[in-house]
């Protein structure tokens, strides 16, 4: 189930775990152009449609199409969804202000993307394909890359786009991107060279993994360096305008904190490219913005909307009785879903203390009963989650052996003694007729005491000094009633520990600056998963940018999660990356950072019936703003019936 949080701004990341970089340089000019360039002193140069670190792309260089989408999907129609809570502004990367959520959608890469979400192709985790580069060439040991740029790509002004563009770009994000994502990619990316206007050579770092490098920079976002001179915007400030790019929808109407629509780019230049056939097939995409839960979902069965993705538990099991839904004019899906559920739960900032005791941790997340939610707040409908990859093959499970203990035996001193020899860490079991577990109190005091946490005869949980432990939990006003009555049922389980916790709701723009600051104890809300190696996992785990990564909300540092990281990254076959990722999967369980929510396995949606997707989806995205389409007739019969107004 895909659940809606506070929008993060920040760098983003593809499936393969790789962080799709921005930026740009100064330029220097250099030669030896043609099939298969002599670089000197390079091992073998390999020159491609698309990239995969094993060499194994799924599709050939002459494919029509990706195979899970409509070639003949008809173009045209609108679909609208929705959003809680407000936007200000369309730069995404801004660090103040409140961006529109989609706004990142106008712009693409080197290689296809999906910029509505999820990743391109949505049929395999390590592939991607050439866009904008007709060819991507890079030697085997991947000291470097090439992109030979297509001639025909122009930003929606019609003005072309160039490696130059590119360049300009990657110093961009450099110098005025997210601290976290300009530290990385500055020591894994040493030069930037425009060759001529259609061509572009990164160089990488010596001494580090070459995992994800190329997918990093095929995947950074292009933007134009003539709008940027000549409108004085900054990447780092709030801005009303959409940035000069060259994707297949622009910002069109909107007003602020109520609605934006994106529209179809009259001057995009790619309709007809293989990556793009049977997808962006609607002329408009709409979001509306709502203060609530209740008000978005009355506007919903009012056809104010046409299209919505289902998080609320409550709603699916008692919201859908409406009088769409009773005559049809409404379907009701639940969609399989093959990814790894997001891990969503109430995550403990290790930044402040008492919370980066993991013992203190651990005692907290004993208070989450997710068997009493289950049954009280959630209809039944959720399924207990064990692991930060559930249900993938590189899920951890028992007593590391085989291999994976060889890998962490390997890295000695970092990996605590009983990770080796213990079951890997589950979820605690709760009694589901009362919030609060007698038992797993017990367990959890001893483990405050372990801390130097005892309660004194006030019934309050005090430290050595005889202070009260004091815990400010983040809460967003727009969140929905589940969530927050998830949440208050938490929080009366510590006070009853003889915990004080504070849990004002506050307004989204105030959510997501203290979430980017870091200024909370306690949040309910996600950590992406992972499915593939890639330089991404450092900005997820890794303590190098824990303090300022909006991906890593609980600030996690762990040398033994920086480890097992390097030892991902230098993995040289996918049956050697699927066992690091399980001892990454171990060792993060073994921190405690969250105390996981439970989740759903399908994607549930419900839309008027005027949407028509392939029969058979692909395993890794429902795909409903990429490869859906509009049905006119069915529009039609639905407007004459009275359900939908013109």
């Amino acid at each position: 189930m895909k659940e809606k949080t506070i929008k993060i701004a920040g760098p983003m990341f593809d499936r393969r775990g790789a962080l799709r970089l921005m930026g740009g340089s100064a330029l220097s000019i250099g030669a030896g152009l043609g099939a298969g360039m002599a670089w000197a002193n390079e091992d073998e140069i390999i020159r491609s449609h698309g990239y995969s670190f094993f060499g194994d792309l799924q599709y050939p260089a002459d494919f029509p199409h990706f195979d899970y989408v409509n070639p003949n999907a008809p173009k045209g129609g609108t679909i609208t969804i929705s959003s809680r809570g407000s936007f200000d502004g369309f730069n995404r990367f801004a660090w103040r202000g409140n961006p529109e959520g989609y706004s990142g959608v106008v712009a693409e890469a080197m290689f296809a993307e999906a910029p509505w979400g999820g990743g391109a192709p949505a049929d395999s985790i390590t592939d991607s394909y050439c866009l904008i580069a007709k060819e991507v060439e890079y030697p085997k040991s991947k000291e470097w890359c090439v992109f030979h740029m297509r001639d025909d790509v122009v930003f929606r002004d019609g003005s072309p786009l160039r490696a130059q563009d590119a360049a300009f770009t990657h110093n961009l994000f450099l110098e005025q991107g997210i601290r976290s994502y300009a530290r990385s990619v500055s020591e894994r990316i040493t030069g930037v060279e425009v060759i001529d206007d259609h061509t572009i050579k990164y160089t990488f770092a010596d001494g580090i993994s070459r995992r994800s490098l190329v997918s990093q920079v095929g995947g950074t976002p292009i933007f134009s360096e003539a709008w940027y001179q000549e409108t004085g915007e900054r990447l780092d400030e709030p801005s009303i305008l959409s940035p000069m790019a060259s994707g297949p929808y622009q910002v069109g109407d909107y007003e602020f904190n109520r609605y934006v629509e994106y529209v179809r780019n009259p001057n995009y230049w790619g309709w007809d490219h293989p990556a793009n056939i049977g997808r962006f097939n609607f002329d408009k995409v709409r979001i509306e913005y709502f203060s609530d839960a209740t008000a978005e979902f009355e506007a919903f069965k009012a056809g104010e909307f046409t299209f919505r993705s289902e998080g609320s538990t409550k709603r699916w099991a008692t919201g859908y009785d409406f009088p769409g839904i009773q005559n049809g004019t409404v379907k009701k899906e639940a969609l399989p879903d093959g990814t790894a559920p997001n891990n969503s739960g109430v995550i403990f900032n290790t930044l402040r203390a008492p919370l980066d005791n993991r013992d203190v941790r651990h005692a907290l997340s004993l208070a989450f009963n997710f068997e009493w939610t289950r049954e009280s707040l959630q209809y039944s409908l959720t399924t207990q989650r064990n692991s930060f990859v559930e249900g993938q093959d590189w899920e951890a499970k028992g007593v590391p052996e085989g291999d994976e203990l060889a890998l962490l035996q390997s890295l000695g001193d970092v990996i605590p003694p009983e990770m080796l020899t213990e079951e890997v860490v589950m979820p605690h079991t709760s009694n589901a007729s009362n919030p609060i577990d007698r038992r797993n109190k017990r367990a959890a005091l001893k483990l405050f005491e372990k801390a130097g946490w005892t309660v004194n005869d006030a019934g309050q949980m005090v430290d050595g000094d005889g202070k009260q432990m004091s815990l400010d939990f983040l809460v967003i006003s727009t969140w929905d009633e589940t969530r927050l009555a998830t949440i208050e049922s938490y929080v009366k389980t510590l006070a009853n520990w003889g915990i004080a916790v504070k849990a004002d709701k506050v307004d989204s723009a105030q959510g997501q600056q203290r979430f980017l600051d870091k200024d909370y104890d306690l949040i309910h809300t996600r950590i992406l998963t992972f499915s593939a190696a890639g330089t991404g996992l450092k900005q997820l785990f890794g303590s190098e940018t824990a303090e300022v990564s909006s991906y890593n909300p609980s600030a996690l540092r762990s040398p033994m999660v920086d480890a097992i990281i390097d030892a991902v990254l230098d993995t040289k076959s996918r049956e050697d990356e699927e066992t690091a990722l399980m001892a990454l999967d171990r060792a993060l369980r073994y921190e405690r950072v969250i105390a996981h929510a439970g989740y759903v396995p399908e994607t549930w949606v419900s839309y008027f019936d005027m949407f028509e997707r392939p029969e058979e989806l692909p395993p890794y995205a429902v795909g409903v703003l990429d490869f859906w389409w509009y049905n006119k007739d069915k529009h039609e019969a639905l407007i004459a019936s009275g359900a939908l107004r013109k």
